[in-house]
């Protein structure tokens, strides 16, 4: 973990491990995880009572930089013996210090990429997936360039949704080539393993996986790179907004309170790494019976209250349709299959707003 210097105890009674364990105590801002299960403490030095730590962030953004050099300061202040604390933070150039505009971007946009948008949810099971392959299945549709890829490791479902199963090519730059599925280019740890075979790693394998999944694969030319990430402010999450500068984030909910909930966390999490909210979906939001009455089976209007609350913008209402479920589970989704239809009306209407968003 550390660059070879040698580690000197602080006292008799501090060691260079009390300094590792207690970094531990220093959370990256809007997640779970430490710094130092991070990989982000690169040396410690210590030396009658001067404590010196480097540590080297992969993102650009200087409002956790200075999150985290405060806490790890606080945090090295307290223990016994300390009475001097240096605490050095090292971050990669961004655009705008060299004379750009953009404060998300640094050195390891996409090739090829113009635009880089995560979908996501504070919660499983509120149709994450099923947002993202009808939204980029309407971005192919309205004449745009789209890639696809799923960053849930451990329960990808995007190749079956989107009717993928060939496994990625190898590319002459031995780079792999996604599969097109629709007309959108896919590409996820589904593609690489056996139906059956459970994915069981730990959180740099995942950060390892999803950096190659983004710099590793020969996209092309997009306008569009969506990516499925899983529920929740995990290791996947932190690895995307660390390996790649994200254009936004679209958040799907479903109406009630237990959803809504875990959504303020999410929206707290791109907030904290300087990612703009493009909207918010409510999903499921009502299914009408066959006699016409309307039933709001989770409630209704918590999304759009939601996103009044916090002041962004509400992309609109995904009904319960039968045709959703059906297109995903036939890998043929209803943008694809009705895209005058009800249903896929619904998210052509959304990638229109998105596409005008962004451009």
């Amino acid at each position: 973990m550390f660059s070879g210097t040698k580690l000197a105890t602080c006292g008799d009674m501090l060691t260079p491990a009390d300094i590792q364990n207690a970094l531990k105590a220093v959370k990256y801002p809007g997640f779970s995880r430490d710094i130092v299960s991070f990989g982000l403490v690169k040396d410690i030095s210590a030396s009658q009572g001067a404590v010196n730590v480097l540590l080297q962030l992969t993102s650009a953004n200087p409002a956790a930089a200075q999150q985290i050099k405060e806490e790890s300061e606080r945090v090295l202040q307290a223990l016994p013996g300390v009475n001097q604390v240096q605490v050095e933070v090292r971050q990669p150039a961004t655009e705008q210090a060299a004379g750009g505009t953009n404060p998300f971007t640094n050195q390891n946009r996409v090739p090829g990429v113009k635009r880089v948008i995560a979908i996501a949810s504070g919660k499983g099971g509120v149709g994450k997936s099923t947002v993202s392959v009808n939204l980029a299945c309407a971005f192919q549709h309205l004449g745009a360039k789209v890639g696809l890829l799923d960053c849930d490791i451990y329960g990808p479902s995007i190749p079956l949704m989107m009717g993928v199963h060939e496994r990625p090519t190898i590319s002459p730059r031995e780079q792999l080539v996604p599969p097109l599925g629709h007309g959108v280019k896919v590409m996820s740890i589904g593609l690489l393993l056996t139906d059956e075979q459970p994915v069981i790693w730990r959180g740099p394998m995942i950060t390892k996986t999803i950096q190659q999944f983004l710099l590793a694969v020969e996209w092309g030319e997009l306008d569009f790179l969506l990516v499925d990430l899983p529920p929740g402010t995990g290791d996947a999450q932190l690895s995307l907004c660390q390996t790649v500068p994200l254009d936004g984030g679209v958040i799907v909910t479903t109406p009630q309170e237990a959803s809504l909930g875990v959504v303020r966390k999410g929206i707290a999490m791109f907030n904290k790494v300087n990612v703009p909210i493009l909207g918010i979906v409510e999903n499921m939001s009502y299914f009408t019976v066959p006699n016409g009455e309307r039933v709001e089976i989770f409630g209704h209007g918590g999304g759009q209250a939601e996103a009044v609350r916090q002041k962004v913008t509400f992309l609109g209402e995904v009904p319960i349709f039968k045709e959703i479920r059906e297109g995903g589970d036939q890998g043929m989704p209803v943008v694809v299959s009705t895209p005058d239809g009800p249903a896929g009306g619904v998210f052509a209407q959304m990638a229109a707003s998105l596409r005008k968003r962004l451009e």
